[in-house]
């Protein structure tokens, strides 16, 4: 948890990105504004975050997935966030699952042209560095979308 009220804000950069997309050209906002806005979203994470625990909680886990995040949005009257919530989920799980198939041709073409030719060792250490990062990258990804 964190030590201070201020840990739990939204980074500002964050903030104004999402500000300036959503708004149109030319539009303005204050400081004050924005620090409202800000304080805003973090209470809104906070409470959805709070409100998916306990749905987490009552399927006895501790770890929050995407249904108890969708179940939190229902229960907080945000039932008109729920299907573009959907829809994101699904959009990503294909996109995951694109990189995973990738991931795992490459290896197969991998294997198939050092079975043809004798290895490069310099190469295959690149090519396992790659592999190892887009692994945890991958793992990152699916934790973060747990959380």
């Amino acid at each position: 948890m964190a030590e201070r009220p201020e840990d739990l804000n939204l980074p500002n950069a964050v903030i104004t990105r999402i500000i300036k997309e959503a708004l149109p050209d030319g539009v303005n906002i204050s400081k004050e504004a924005r620090s409202a806005i800000s304080r805003a979203a973090s209470v809104f994470v906070l409470y959805a975050t709070s409100c998916a625990n306990n749905f987490a909680m009552k399927g006895k886990r501790k770890t929050l997935n995407a249904s108890d995040v969708l179940s939190a949005m229902e229960e907080m009257e945000f039932q008109r966030f729920v299907t573009p919530l959907k829809e994101a989920l699904e959009a990503y799980r294909r996109e995951q699952k694109g990189k995973k198939e990738a991931s795992e041709q490459k290896k197969k073409d991998k294997d198939k042209k050092t079975d043809s030719e004798e290895p490069d060792k310099s190469r295959d250490e690149d090519n396992d560095e790659d592999e190892e990062r887009l692994e945890e990258e991958e793992q990152n990804e699916e934790e973060e979308v747990d959380n």
